[in-house]
């Protein structure tokens, strides 16, 4: 159980000395901020989820799963979600 009064980032700073948790929270963090991104592009336009997976060409289901993370789409999704939503994918391999 999570300490009372103590703040998520606090929270976060402290796990993120367990170098386990780190490496874990490291491999994660491209995934959790692409997600960001989709959530933040949607409601900057004041879009649902359904609009934006009729817009896909979707059902709602994987845009809900995508934006949970629980969903591991292709390169293509996400270039067509991007699409729908005005923007553009841009990959990296650093």
């Amino acid at each position: 159980m999570g300490k009372v009064g103590i703040s998520f980032e606090q929270m976060k700073e402290d796990m993120l000395k367990d170098e386990e948790f780190k490496l874990e929270y490291e491999k994660l963090r491209p995934r959790y901020e692409a997600i960001a991104q989709i959530i933040a592009a949607r409601k900057q336009q004041n879009m649902t989820q359904a609009e934006l997976a009729r817009r896909v060409g979707t059902q709602k289901s994987n845009i809900s799963r995508l934006e949970s993370g629980n969903y591991n789409p292709s390169l293509d999704f996400l270039s067509k979600v991007a699409e729908s939503l005005g923007k553009s994918l841009n990959v990296q391999i650093k």
